[in-house]
């Protein structure tokens, strides 16, 4: 024990000596540290250039993905990177030197691989990937043409020049024998303290910056572009790993206090009002029409005369349709927009619910309808595993799951059956259902517009010409010339797409009434989520000068701009609900978002759930707000992106009540807290001891 002490007062006093030496000669000591920091560069070149490598990968994946000088330039990022690099990098010192430099290129192609993967994941989600994903890995292999034609691109190869850059400085030093003559003098262990105290110090120096927001957006995990920003790619990771374990081990810690704040939201909102449209569809059939990557853009668009949705369009005309409507997915897209348009609840914020939380308790607009004596189907032609839905939507109450398995898939386009063939077979099941039971409701899948967007030209009625048509003098003689504009691109693949959708939509309708099925149902169809369309394309539509086969400069007369925001905005997708008396028509401009479909048709049909975080739109129509699950969120005077801090304003001249902003904040906030733990902790099943047994039916796929 002595010893000790006398060891402890030793370094204490070591540390006075030193700080009365620095007090006394400020510039000699500078002078130490210059030539302690020169002398570590120089007797650890190899190691200082695995750092430097790192880092600037990290900040060329936020210069491709956020964009903007701020992040190269940004101080915070930087040094959490540096911090992270330092310190795992420094535990290669405890190893001997070949090993070490094994570790150190290891980790280099690991830091390598998570930059690509995350400049993929950006292009398709504006958002970074999530550990949490691996369990989600295998509907990869289902739409492997979507990724390597939607999502991978070239930028995403260019981290590779860092790690070639590091082999290439290995084999320099190695030829002029530096590791000899220096580096293996060095004594590791030593070393490694050293580094990773570099690494440590560096890192306290980086929380110093942060203030309450910084930390309660790293805590959330939820905003994943803001933590990228602020904390750097690396600790986003370490703290993405944490989070994607968390599931696990929330029931043991954190239950009561969601508990309590799911108690204390729900007895603050208040009753649904009754409304016009309360109970107008009551005991009718219901027939959901899931639209693959359907956006609102494309209604009532004409190319060379030709509507691209003429379907659609005359559907419109005879419906409530909702043109301010959005889908809040999140990573699970079609996934996501299925549970929340079934649930009223947000996706959740680590993983997707449909693959992650499958077991837990949910109050269902299936479950609510079969109260009433209705009979739940689904119907996909597709794996009755994709997404999970076998056993998903078991939970989520459906009496019956038509998949692959029951259909004729004979004529396929791109990754499954055709939509004009599922919807021809699907026509003639539910014919059959409805001899069979007294009310049904059923959800119709497609599939046919999933990107990359095959070419479905031999399939379609009419083809769509992508190419403008512009009538000229030619040789005396006026003729009508052909430019490219949208054929060949990305946007042009699915407008075709989609006009085939449109057909194949149009037909299944046709086909219900002359089976006499839509006398007696209501036709709900909704945009599952955007597309995902490169931001040029948009710009290519809209700005096409055929004079110069290009776009048009913003100074140009007609120039329409679509920058950031609107392109956020054009994500909408189409809300439509027919019914074949077209006694309601009316189109509702107010914006909604999917979770506020199942309130909305609850009070249509006669059913609630007390549970849905979304509201009856027709109680709300001045004032709804439409959350994402970024903490972005969207009301019919403003568009706020949570991540950036910033704002969009919809309308000029409008001026929002003081607090306005910061109001909606804590609204979205609670909002997402409170669907997070209510599929985390599965507060359901231990709220509403009245539903815990209502779905005690099996799905039995391919039963006739």
């Amino acid at each position: 024990m002595r010893k000790k002490f006398s060891n402890k007062k030793s370094i204490k006093n070591k540390f006075l000596n030193y700080i009365n030496y620095v007090k006394k000669n400020p510039m000699e000591a500078f002078r130490d540290v210059i030539y302690d920091i020169k002398l570590y560069i120089e007797t650890n070149l190899f190691f200082v250039f695995f750092v430097i490598i790192n880092v600037l990968n990290a900040l060329l994946l936020r210069y491709l993905t956020m964009g903007g000088v701020q992040n190269i330039i940004a101080f915070q990022p930087l040094l959490a990177d540096l911090a992270f690099v330092s310190a795992v990098g420094g535990l290669g010192y405890f190893f001997k030197h070949k090993n070490r430099i094994i570790y150190w290129f290891g980790l280099t192609i690991i830091f390598t691989l998570i930059c690509m993967i995350n400049s993929s994941y950006y292009t398709f989600y504006t958002s970074y990937a999530s550990i949490s994903l691996l369990s989600t890995a295998k509907q990869i292999t289902g739409v492997t043409d979507a990724v390597t034609d939607s999502v991978v691109q070239l930028k995403d190869f260019t981290y590779l020049i860092f790690p070639l850059a590091l082999l290439f400085i290995y084999y320099r030093l190695k030829k002029k024998k530096y590791f000899v003559t220096k580096e293996a003098l060095i004594k590791e262990p030593k070393k490694a303290f050293t580094t990773v105290g570099f690494g440590a110090i560096c890192f306290l120096i980086f929380c110093s910056t942060l203030n309450a927001t910084d930390w309660s957006r790293i805590a959330k995990q939820w905003n994943r572009e803001y933590v990228v920003a602020k904390y750097g790619i690396y600790v986003y990771h370490v703290n993405d790993l944490i989070k994607s374990i968390e599931p696990k081990l929330t029931s043991l810690f954190g239950y009561d206090e969601a508990l309590r704040n799911f108690n204390e939201y729900f007895d603050a909102r208040k009753d649904a009002k009754t409304n016009k449209y309360t109970n107008i569809y009551k005991d009718k059939n219901i027939i959901t029409i899931h639209a693959e990557s359907l956006q609102t853009f494309v209604i009532n668009l004409e190319i060379n005369g030709v509507e691209v949705t003429p379907n659609l369009n005359k559907l419109v005309r005879d419906s409530l349709y909702f043109s301010n409507f959005y889908s809040q997915v999140s990573i699970g897209t079609s996934s996501d927009s299925e549970f929340t348009y079934s649930t009223s609840l947000m996706p959740s914020n680590t993983g997707t619910a449909f693959v992650s939380y499958f077991d837990r308790t949910y109050v269902t607009m299936q479950k609510l309808l079969k109260e009433q004596g209705y009979y739940t189907f689904a119907m996909h032609g597709n794996s009755a595993d994709y997404w999970n839905r076998r056993t998903m939507y078991n939970t989520l109450g459906y009496d019956h799951f038509y998949s692959k398995t029951d259909y004729d898939v004979s004529e396929q386009i791109g990754l499954g059956i055709s939509d004009k063939s599922f919807f021809k077979q699907s026509a003639e099941k539910i014919e059959q259902i409805k001899k069979d039971h007294d009310k049904f409701y059923g959800t119709a899948i497609m599939l046919t517009n999933h990107t990359p967007f095959y070419d479905v030209d031999e399939y379609s009625n009419t083809v769509l010409d992508l190419t403008m048509k512009v009538k000229e003098e030619v040789d005396g003689e006026t003729k009508e010339v052909s430019y490219p504009y949208l054929d060949g691109t990305k946007l042009g693949r699915y407008l075709k797409s989609v006009h085939y959708a449109d057909e194949a939509l149009g037909e299944f309708i046709n086909d219900l009434d002359e089976r006499g099925i839509l006398d007696d149902t209501v036709i709900v169809i909704y945009g599952d989520h955007d597309a995902r369309l490169p931001k040029d394309d948009y710009i290519k539509m809209y700005n096409y000068d055929y004079k110069i086969d290009g776009i048009k400069d913003e100074d140009d007369e007609g120039y329409i701009e679509f920058g950031s925001y609107q392109y956020e905005l054009n994500r909408k997708v189409p809300l439509i609900i027919y019914s074949k008396d077209k006694k309601y028509k009316r189109e509702v401009t107010s914006v909604m978002g999917m979770y506020d479909v199942l309130p909305t048709l609850g009070n249509m049909f006669g059913f609630k759930n007390e549970y849905a975080l979304g509201q009856d739109i027709f109680n709300n129509l001045k004032d709804n707000i439409v959350v994402f699950p970024t903490g972005n969120w969207l009301t019919d005077k403003v568009y706020y992106n949570a991540q950036k801090e910033e704002q969009f304003m919809l309308k000029e001249k409008t001026v929002l009540p003081e607090d306005y902003i910061a109001e909606k904040n804590e609204y979205a906030e609670k909002l997402l807290n409170v669907s997070n733990s209510i599929i985390v902790y599965n507060l359901l099943d231990n709220t509403n001891e009245t539903r815990r047994n209502t779905n005690e039916s099996e799905i039995v796929e391919g039963a006739k």
